[in-house]
């Protein structure tokens, strides 16, 4: 239902006033969980790596015709697929927009849930037909990424980060430093890198500010906050393609969080206000 949302918010309307062109590919298919048989913890990793398979294939086509692709999710376990589709050809870097590090494996992840695992998986680690998406092992390296608005880490997960090497701007520094000198530093730390994939998980923000998320965690970033790391992101002119996910219009009030997903999109396409 999130991507319904965000089309419902006017994401293809809004990206045409600015001066683009659209073409929405539709929806891949993908089971009803409820649908499915019941599996052990990590479950559901042949079906998520059909969908994973399925948006590196597209992904692909899309950068073959040098066009943008934005990938409307859904969880943010779709990463496994568009990021081995965007670094195939290219050594794009990763901003991972999260208030949640998604670095956990099947042995320390509290649930199983395979969306708390996608950053761990493009790096190498875990479940192994979801590390060989699109093609054979790892899709980054750790100085390949860094996570922004990072706050809400499991115990395990939270040891790992911290000895993985991936630069990780927590709430903590952004609260310290001011969200504009972070994401410049982010982004200079990613200079040797020609492009950029936007990894934008709506829990990053506030929950008061973006409640239809299905893992709110109090204490992320404001609306301008978001904006603006957003408009600096898009001022380098390497922003190559972005992923947007974890919308439940079930938990949204009036489709507020859609609605600032797609004026976060317009932002990282370039939308000024003047």
């Amino acid at each position: 239902m999130g991507p319904s949302a965000i089309r419902y918010a006017g994401l293809a309307e809004k990206i045409q006033k600015i001066g683009y062109p659209v073409e929405d590919l539709g929806n891949i298919q993908v089971p009803v969980r409820e649908h499915l048989s019941e599996k052990k913890a990590p479950g559901y990793a042949s079906e998520i790596k059909t969908v994973c398979d399925n948006l590196y294939r597209i992904g692909k086509q899309i950068f073959s015709k040098d066009d943008f692709p934005l990938f409307l999710g859904g969880d943010h376990s779709l990463a496994v697929g568009t990021i081995s589709a965007v670094t195939e050809d290219s050594p794009s870097a990763v901003i991972w927009i999260d208030a949640h590090g998604d670095f956990n494996l099947p042995q320390t992840s509290p649930n199983g849930n395979i969306h708390g695992m996608p950053v761990s998986i493009l790096l190498g680690y875990g479940i192994e037909e979801l590390v060989n998406v699109g093609r054979p092992g790892p899709k980054l390296r750790y100085d390949q990424i860094v996570m922004i608005g990072t706050r809400d880490l499991d115990y395990d997960e939270r040891g790992m980060l911290r000895e993985s090497g991936i630069r990780i701007y927590t709430m903590r520094e952004i609260d310290d430093r001011g969200i504009g000198a972070v994401v410049k530093d982010a982004i200079s730390y990613l200079s040797p890198y020609p492009e950029i994939h936007i990894s934008l998980d709506m829990d990053v923000l506030d929950p008061f500010i973006a409640p239809g998320v299905g893992t709110p965690s109090p204490g992320g970033l404001s609306y301008r906050e978001a904006h603006l790391l957003m408009e600096i992101i898009s001022d380098t002119g390497k922003v190559r393609s972005m992923d947007i996910v974890e919308i439940n219009p079930i938990l949204d009030h009036r489709n507020d969080t859609a609605e600032i997903a797609v004026e976060l999109a317009c932002s990282a396409l370039g939308q000024k206000i003047l």
